[in-house]
């Protein structure tokens, strides 16, 4: 009894201390993002000249434990650390004009995060799209460009996820997404590169888009893609 009692006791420790190391980094993440974000844009020469805060974070992020089972929590981690990633990536690189300047930037480095390592397309295309099929990670995962959807300056939290998705979706589909003049509709390539993201389960490209658009556009609308702007998303 003495010996069960023991392992239900280091189990439910090691649980405790893995909660708590998540909660810590949404935290830190939190803070950091509200320190250098502001208007969709990042500071990147504050971070160049103190680089410690990310740092720490991504170090703290290696060491995290999560499954795809703990949804919730997985899929903010994941988002979090794909924009974390995102700007190290382009800090190391300064100066810079854009992530395209680094060859390799999305497919060839790689980041230490729970446990193992992972380029960026890894994260977005294996950990969060192959898992869960869900066409708003791409409103959330900011690729450091002008032509991505504005990084809010928060982190992403479990608790309000499903918010936070449903709300970057509706500001891209309502905002410079999308450019609708009648019965034609410019889309950001960003619809063209995952067609098959936004026409899940039967759907068509102007489901998903009325689904989030205020104002809804005839599904006889015409859609072709206007140009991505690869400069970087800095302040």
């Amino acid at each position: 009894m003495k010996h069960i009692l023991v392992i239900a006791l280091v189990v439910f420790g090691s649980f405790t201390a893995s909660a708590q190391d998540l909660e810590s980094f949404f935290k830190d993440s939190d803070a950091f993002f509200r320190m250098h974000v502001k208007n969709g844009k990042v500071d990147y020469d504050a971070i160049v000249a103190n680089p410690s805060e990310l740092n720490s974070i991504l170090e703290h992020a290696s060491k995290i434990s999560i499954k795809a089972s703990d949804a919730k929590n997985y899929q903010a981690f994941w988002i979090n650390a794909y924009n974390l990633s995102v700007i190290k990536g382009l800090v190391s690189n300064m100066p810079t004009k854009s992530p395209l300047d680094d060859k390799g930037f999305f497919d060839k480095t790689t980041y230490n995060l729970a446990g193992q390592k992972v380029t960026l397309n890894t994260i977005e295309n294996k950990l969060l799209r192959a898992q869960f099929k869900d066409a708003r990670f791409h409103f959330v995962l900011v690729c450091g460009a002008l032509g991505c959807p504005p990084l809010i300056n928060k982190a992403y939290l479990p608790s309000t996820l499903d918010a936070q998705l449903t709300a970057q979706t509706k500001k891209a589909i309502n905002g410079s997404f999308l450019k609708v003049k009648k019965n034609k509709i410019e889309a950001s390539e960003i619809m063209k590169w995952y067609n098959d993201d936004f026409k899940m389960n039967g759907t068509t490209e102007i489901d998903f888009i009325n689904t989030y658009r205020t104002e809804k556009v005839s599904e006889k609308a015409k859609i072709s893609y206007f140009p991505y702007n690869w400069s970087i998303n800095k302040q």
